[in-house]
This record gives C-alpha cells, sequence and structure tokens, in this order.
C-alpha cells in the first residue's frame, strides 16, 4: 500500500536524526511512531530520508556511499536497475506515476518495499527540485566486483582517471554501451558512477556495463598488463601514435586511459602505459572534451 508524503512528513525527515545507516530490518522498529510531529511510522520516515536534500552535491557524495545507497531518476532509469538485479529502498514519486509504473508499485508493496506519493510541490521541498520525471527509487548499493571478474572475458576495456564531473562520467558510461566497450574502470578519485547526475545522463547504461574501481591506481597498470591487456594513455605526448595508427593494427586486448577533464593523465599513468595515443584534430583544436574523446576513441578502436 503505498504511504502518502505530507509537508509535517518532509519536515521530520529533514530532521539529522531521521536517516537510518541502513533500512530498518525487525517488525518492532516499524511499529514505533515517529517523535517529530508526523503521523508516519519512525522507519518509513527513515527511508524517506534518503531524498533529502538531493541538490546538495557534497552532502550526496559522502552519505550515499554511507549509507549504502544510490537514487535512481526517471521511469526508464528505475526499470534498467531493477532489470540488473538491483534492490530497492523505497520508491517515490507523484500519484500520476503509479499506473505508468503499476508492476513495479505492485511488486514492490509485495517485497513490502515502501512506496511514497506526494504531491509536485512536497516531493520538491523534500529533495530541492522540480520532480518533473515524476518518480524517483532509492536502490541499495551493490557490492563492486573485482576487477579480476570485471575484465576476464574483456577485450576492450575503458579507464576513467580521477574525472570529476559527473555528466562526464554519465556520458562515458552511454557511449561505452552504445559503441560496445566490454567493462569500465573507475580510478578512486574519479566521480561516483552511481551519482543521480551521472546515472541520469548515462540514461541507466552505469547498470549495463560491468564496472568496478581500480585500486590502487596507477598501480592497477601493471594488472591490466598481467592479464594481457595493451594499456594505451590518451594524451598528447611527444611520441603518441595517432588513434588511426593504433586502428590499423589493434591490440588483442586493449585499455584505453583517459585523464580528468583539466590536467589529463598523471606522469606516472603516462610512465606505466605501454603506448600513448592522440586523436587528430583540425582547426587548430588540441583537445576533446573527456567524454566525446572517449567516444571517438571508442568507435574507432571497436571490436
Amino acid at each position: 500500500m503505498s504511504v502518502r508524503v505530507t509537508a509535517s512528513d518532509v519536515r521530520a525527515a529533514r530532521a539529522p536524526d531521521s536517516a537510518p545507516d541502513s533500512a530498518p530490518d525487525s517488525a518492532s522498529d516499524s511499529a514505533s511512531d515517529s517523535a517529530l510531529g508526523t503521523g508516519m511510522r519512525d522507519d518509513d520516515l527513515g527511508l524517506l530520508a534518503d531524498y533529502v536534500g538531493l541538490t546538495d552535491v557534497a552532502l550526496r557524495r559522502r552519505t550515499e556511499p554511507e549509507r549504502g545507497l544510490y537514487i535512481a531518476e526517471s521511469e526508464k532509469v528505475i526499470r534498467r536497475a531493477l532489470a540488473a538485479g538491483h534492490r530497492p529502498r523505497s520508491l517515490l514519486m507523484a500519484e500520476r506515476w503509479l499506473t505508468d509504473l503499476a508492476d513495479v508499485v505492485a511488486a514492490a508493496e509485495r517485497d513490502g518495499v515502501p512506496v511514497f506519493v506526494g504531491e509536485y510541490e512536497v516531493m520538491e521541498e523534500l529533495t530541492g527540485f522540480h520532480l518533473h520525471r515524476g518518480a524517483l527509487a532509492s536502490m541499495h548499493r551493490p557490492q563492486l566486483p573485482s576487477v579480476e571478474s570485471v575484465v576476464a572475458d574483456a577485450r576492450r576495456v575503458l579507464v576513467l582517471e580521477d574525472i570529476v564531473d559527473h555528466t562526464n562520467v554519465g556520458a562515458a558510461f552511454r557511449s561505452g554501451a552504445a559503441l560496445g566497450i566490454d567493462a569500465i574502470l573507475v580510478t578512486p578519485r574519479c566521480a561516483d558512477p552511481l551519482y543521480r547526475r551521472a546515472i541520469r545522463v548515462s540514461m541507466g547504461t552505469v547498470f549495463q556495463v560491468p564496472w568496478t574501481r581500480v585500486e590502487p591506481w596507477p598501480g592497477g597498470i601493471a594488472q591490466l598488463q598481467s592479464a594481457g591487456f595493451t594499456v594505451a594513455a590518451l594524451a598528447l605526448a611527444e611520441d603518441a601514435v595517432t588513434l588511426d595508427q593504433l586502428a590499423a593494427v589493434p591490440p588483442e586486448r586493449l585499455a584505453l586511459v583517459l585523464g580528468t577533464e583539466g590536467d589529463g593523465l598523471g606522469r606516472r599513468t603516462l610512465a606505466g602505459a605501454d603506448l600513448a595515443v592522440r586523436i587528430p584534430m583540425a582547426g587548430g583544436v588540441d583537445s576533446l572534451n573527456v567524454a566525446a574523446a572517449a567516444a571517438v576513441a571508442m568507435w574507432a578502436l571497436r571490436t
């Protein structure tokens, strides 16, 4: 059964002590009433707090991994997350989406997952933005697999080094899915692929392309080389070969490394890679946005 969200529920959910470390797991917890002036049960109130302050990037970067959750936004993304086997903690939507997501709502209710329903104004007060896509889901964050398992059967791997913009991360995943990349590795300081904006820009392909974090880095280069990969660094190095040259004689297994938006790849990364590769350009332009460069390189090197 859906749970109606009111303005008083939102105020209570914003209280600092309303957010649990994890979803409640006992019947006694779910039976208690909130002491914050709302009729919503304490366990539901704690889950509602998952959606507080979604526009506060610094807050969400810290709290989402700490609490083991991520936020899926829009019907398409929610369905892709569920299809990938990810488990919801709760759903939040405007009433009209109860029809469009009727099968998702029915499955959630069978599994005892709360479905929060509210007016657009109430949801905007809760989340911090106008929810024009109509539906959100707080999902359990899955445990990341090992690098070995992610690349075991891969021929083309994309490595994202310290990319800080979530839009670029999401765009790289979307291009990777479209262009047949087998796996993506992100370095320890790279933006979170499961951050809401990255997921949205990727159109949910972060649930489709196998990925994990590689650490330590750039120590992970040796691990890739030991697994039989040629590691190519996309960089404007003096000894760089052109993308055309690499594509003419492509390695059987290739890991393509792209660097952060401002400074590019680190010196240790360039030193550890097997070769540097550059994209030939015209018009006096010497570089592309990292997501655009990734798409160009993945298309040229597709198998």
